[in-house]
């Protein structure tokens, strides 16, 4: 090998090296930025979370853990095929139905747990896990993938297709008069009406062992709205900040067109949400017994804070809130 092969083999050698290493600095720069964008801005606007308001000055630990004890659920694959269709995955069609799940979810950790619950990567919660095991991908769990898919067929949605708000407000009404163990009415307030009596008598009912008292039983309540044409008319912009103020808030359905975001609070004129465009594997949810049944457990916890401004949501939402009491 004379001398020009040498110096071209390892010119060919600093090359790439030096081509990797701009590389990875661009791939952390890229990362660090989208983290910088999407994390919670310094700033003395209160940021508000189902009802629950901080402050970025002082509050910060708080806010993530209390982001962070949402549940999450995003795309998943290797599940059982949904009823006898050839879907081993929800990629591409079910980020409304994902969406759905976290709304009802939400709202069976407030009922059995408390808006106050936090969770604990490290801690075995028996009833967390409960609720979590409900979710399971798998058609026997009361508010799977398969069940909502399947029921979304009753509403002239074939597998596999997208769902708008008002549809899965819909299949999660049916799903829900199912559910004995959390006895919730789900009322969807249509054409932006709320009848109050009509709410009263479906959440009173005789208590068993005394017919002459009457017992409230939890109402999730789900408000379909359309607030602009292609776009949310600003005039709303205070009305979808107030959503979340309240303690009953389950936060707001929407996103994008035919991009499904789950939004749970907001900080200045940007909302927060969880993403469920993620694919994920399928597992059995834990007993937290093992290693492997951790990291299940955290893949239905997002550790990333995203932010959108309000005026890019489609205006196709759905208001929910949770009314434990009358």
């Amino acid at each position: 090998m004379d001398w020009k092969q040498i110096i071209q083999k390892h010119s060919r050698k600093i090359l790439n090296r030096i081509s990797m290493d701009l590389m990875l600095e661009a791939y952390l720069t890229h990362e660090s930025s989208l983290m910088d964008l999407e994390d919670i801005p310094q700033t003395v606007d209160p940021v508000w979370i189902l009802g629950k308001k901080y402050s970025t000055v002082i509050d910060i630990r708080q806010i993530r853990s209390d982001i962070q004890s949402r549940l999450w659920f995003t795309y998943r694959k290797g599940f059982l095929q949904i009823g006898n269709t050839n879907f081993t995955s929800d990629r591409g069609w079910g980020c409304m139905l994902r969406c759905g799940q976290m709304v009802i979810g939400q709202a069976l950790i407030f009922l059995h747990l408390g808006r106050d619950w936090r969770w604990n990567p490290d801690k075995r919660d028996i009833d967390y896990l409960k609720i979590l095991r409900m979710f399971e991908d798998k058609r026997s769990a009361p508010y799977s993938i398969h069940q909502i898919a399947l029921m979304g067929v009753s509403h002239g949605k074939q597998v596999g297709e997208w769902f708008g708000p008002n549809t899965i407000a819909q299949v999660l009404k049916k799903l829900a008069s199912m559910d004995e163990l959390s006895s919730l009415v789900f009322h969807v307030a249509l054409d932006n009406t709320l009848v109050i009596n009509e709410v009263k008598k479906l959440c009173t009912v005789m208590e068993q062992t005394n017919s002459s008292k009457q017992i409230w039983k939890p109402l999730v309540l789900v408000i379909p709205l359309r607030l602009g044409i292609s776009s949310i008319n600003p005039a709303y912009v205070q009305g979808v900040k107030m959503c979340f103020t309240f303690p009953q808030s389950l936060g707001v359905i929407g996103g994008r067109p035919n991009h499904a975001l789950y939004f749970i609070g907001f900080v200045g004129n940007d909302v927060i949400f969880l993403d469920p465009h993620t694919t994920q594997q399928i597992g059995m949810l834990p007993n937290k017994d093992i290693e492997t049944e951790h990291k299940i457990d955290h893949s239905y916890h997002c550790q990333q804070i995203n932010r959108l401004p309000i005026l890019n949501m489609d205006p196709s939402l759905a208001a929910c809130f949770m009314c434990k009491t009358e």
